[in-house]
């Protein structure tokens, strides 16, 4: 495990380092105002210091400037994108992609089964550090049939394989011999979809024009501008300004829009749920993890959606609420305080005069770390802070200036995914898995979600995936608190916004059929 802490925090690093330099647009475009044309479409975004979907998840902006093999529809159903067909054997646990020849790079060279190759290779390549390596741990051999077909060998089944295959590919012939953490290449991305990068002002904006040789044909739009505004209640003013078109806001802001001429407000639900991440890697937990179900029954989650989400959400007790596969009949801890203070009773703690409990000539409590920028998971952190306190655990909340995965307490995490529901387990909750940020390891846990991923039959990964919820709440790795409603508000001339599209982390997906968009002029 220690070597995973190293592998989390050298990622970070790079993510947090990788573009602190200042970042041009493709070609010297930089500093010079963008031409004038027809509509363009200016979003709130948060910042970026690099566009790289290899490495990192939950970039709004990947969709928009490349593609994968697959893709998903507003359904989030796998549908053929760089590939128009493929094929699975069974006997050799092998697909076989077809992909289309009428694709190209924004810089005009054929995309081929080269890159995919190239691609996929990287994420799984361990000095990379990748997130996504899970995906592909069973990708025993990628062949090059020919230049538009690619041969994916497992040495396992993976039923969510066609989902990972969604994956941006990247291409070779620019990334040949690159870091994959430190290119400038992802500073000035060059990928295959329906717009490409025409200016990046660091800190500013990033400034997309549509590709007019898009293989499924040009977007109507013709430029999107993602304007860096991280502040919520900055996104709320520019928007009523009219220097903003769309902006995913917190609830409160989003609120102040509903019924307001001009607008229209897209109460969108998610896979996107909070709770509180326990590090196993610090050794507090070692000493107290007996206190976690206290803990966890010590929230109240109605109280929190009301009053920080506006009932803008649902209440959490597992990781795959909007799931298939969700099994709703799993130990929920839900909220009890007398509950909680029997379970810290029974684990030999005491109530002082201070109305802490202590054990050990130790007082119970821990801290729990917040990223700086998001108000909503702030607000949360602190309403579950004071009830924890209310128990009678001396728990605080701050916001470090940089996430310290290894050392740290506990997080506020974020996480969810609206696709197959290996997406956001196997990954986060498999021991030693990439995105396993707080170290959590459950031999159960682990023997159901490789069930849950090696068979295609849905009776099997039913009863795979309720054994996997079942042990993950008698062991748990987070305080499972809530799921949160994607508030976005648009000006009422954007046209084609899919309102039904169950939405990722960070309210990702909006964006999924942005070719078919317009703006009223």
């Amino acid at each position: 495990m220690k070597t995973l802490k190293r592998l989390l925090a050298l990622a970070l690093a790079a993510v947090m380092t990788a573009a602190l330099a200042a970042c041009g647009g493709a070609g010297d475009t930089a500093g010079q105002a963008p031409e004038a044309s027809g509509a363009t479409l200016v979003y709130a975004s948060g910042d970026y210091t690099r566009i790289n979907p290899a490495m990192d998840e939950h970039g709004e902006i990947n969709i928009l400037l490349f593609d994968g093999l697959t893709a998903h529809d507003g359904d989030n159903n796998v549908v053929p994108a760089l590939a128009e067909s493929w094929e699975y054997d069974a006997s050799s646990c092998s697909y076989t992609f077809h992909m289309r020849q009428d694709a190209v790079w924004h810089d005009g060279e054929p995309v081929t089964a080269g890159d995919v190759k190239f691609t996929i290779e990287a994420i799984m390549d361990p000095a990379n550090t990748s997130e996504n390596a899970p995906n592909y741990e069973d990708v025993a051999a990628i062949n090059v049939l020919d230049e538009h077909t690619v041969q994916f060998v497992l040495d396992a089944p993976n039923a969510a394989f066609l989902d990972y295959m969604t994956m941006a590919v990247l291409p070779e012939h620019l990334l040949q011999g690159e870091d994959f953490q430190s290119s400038a290449f992802f500073r000035a991305p060059v990928g295959t979809g329906p717009y490409k990068l025409e200016r990046w002002d660091e800190g500013q904006s990033i400034t997309l024009v549509k590709n007019e040789d898009y293989f499924k044909g040009p977007a109507h739009i013709d430029r999107i501008v993602f304007k860096i505004v991280p502040d919520d209640s900055a996104r709320t003013m520019q928007l009523r300004a009219g220097e903003l078109d769309l902006a995913l806001l917190d609830p409160r802001d989003a609120a102040s829009f509903a019924g307001e001429e001009g607008f229209t407000v897209y109460d969108m639900k998610t896979s996107d749920y909070r709770g509180i991440l326990f590090n196993f890697w610090n050794p507090y937990w070692t000493a107290n993890k007996d206190i976690i179900p206290a803990i966890c029954c010590a929230i109240d989650r109605r109280a929190i959606v009301d009053s920080v989400l506006l009932g803008k959400g649902i209440t959490a007790y597992g990781p795959l609420q909007r799931n298939v596969y969700d099994c709703a009949d799993v130990e929920r801890w839900d909220y009890d305080p007398a509950r909680a203070e029997a379970i810290l009773a029974a684990a030999g703690a005491e109530k002082h005069d201070d109305g802490f409990y202590w054990r050990n000539g130790e007082k119970l409590g821990f801290v729990i770390s917040v990223a700086a920028g998001d108000q909503a998971r702030l607000d949360i952190a602190n309403a579950a802070a004071q009830q924890l306190r209310d128990v009678g655990l001396d728990v605080t909340v701050e916001i470090p200036a940089v996430v310290d995965w290894g050392g740290q307490m506990a997080y506020l995490i974020g996480w969810g995914s609206p696709f197959d529901a290996d997406d956001h387990t196997y990954k986060v909750f498999g021991t030693d898995k990439a995105a396993n940020y707080g170290g959590y390891s459950d031999a159960a846990v682990d023997g159901y979600l490789l069930q849950a991923r090696q068979t295609d039959d849905p009776a099997r990964r039913a009863e795979a995936y309720a054994g996997f919820q079942k042990a993950l709440a008698e062991d748990p790795p987070y305080a499972f608190i809530c799921y949160i409603d994607a508030e976005y508000v648009a000006r009422a001339p954007i046209q084609g916004i899919d309102p039904d599209k169950v939405m990722g982390h960070h309210g990702v997906g909006i964006f999924w059929n942005v070719t078919e968009w317009t703006i009223d002029q």
